[in-house]
């Protein structure tokens, strides 16, 4: 079977790893990997852990917590579709892991997809490269989180939780306001952003109240201009 068959079914084989390489790469990692739903709540992985596995996340979202020494948790991340999960040549896990949604992974031995990356230079390089714009993302996320408002992390957050709705999102026309399920409770996003439930709200209602998004139920979001998210989002 041909790597492309292998991969067909794949919603983000362009944007995940795999869409970097070759056949014979692709043959190579398809052989040690394996589909893997983890329900609503699951933990993928514990801090401090053997790290026994790597995988592609293939739907869902998933957080990233790290733990204080009195046992208070941090949300430090969040990983979506094409993402990368696990840190190869690693021991030990650095975060727990656990899913925020219904999500799929495709899921690598942790040494064997080591091997793999040995034999293959190119992928390893190309994992590389993700890593390092990983690394980028958190340290705009570490300049969010120190100089910006609380305005300005709100509308950043829901402009990034919009560019990843993708399919998952819709909209009534194709050009019309965007709606999607934001994937956090308020309280989440309180802990992601370093404010307060009541800071979110408040803000949230701000938003609202000027027509820049709509809160039609739930975690349920629209973003009805999102020029004006976009002013909103920018540092003064």
């Amino acid at each position: 079977m041909l790597a492309k068959d292998i991969c067909a079914d794949c919603a983000v084989r362009d944007q995940a790893l795999c869409g970097s390489l070759d056949d014979q790469e692709l043959v190579a990692l398809n052989s040690i990997g394996q589909r893997r739903r983890v329900p609503r709540g699951a933990t993928v992985m514990w801090a401090g852990d053997e790290s026994v596995i790597c995988a592609n996340l293939l739907s869902g979202v998933l957080k990233l917590v790290a733990s204080t020494a009195d046992g208070r948790e941090q949300i430090v991340g969040l990983l979506y579709a094409s993402d990368f999960v696990g840190t190869p040549f690693a021991d030990h896990a650095d975060f727990t892991i656990t899913a925020l949604t219904d999500a799929e992974l495709c899921v690598f031995p942790r040494q064997a997809f080591e091997r793999v990356l040995e034999d293959h230079a190119r992928m390893e390089h190309v994992l590389l490269q993700r890593t390092l714009r990983a690394l980028n993302e958190a340290r705009g996320r570490m300049l969010t989180l120190a100089r910006k408002s609380a305005e300005e992390k709100i509308a950043g957050f829901l402009l990034d939780m919009a560019s990843r709705a993708g399919s998952t999102g819709c909209r009534a026309t194709p050009d019309g306001p965007l709606t999607f399920d934001l994937p956090l409770t308020r309280g989440q996003i309180a802990d992601v952003l370093g404010l307060t439930i009541e800071t979110v709200s408040r803000q949230m209602t701000k938003l609202k109240s000027a027509g820049v998004i709509s809160l039609p139920g739930g975690r349920g979001i629209t973003i009805a201009d999102q020029n004006a998210l976009e002013l909103r989002a920018q540092a003064a």
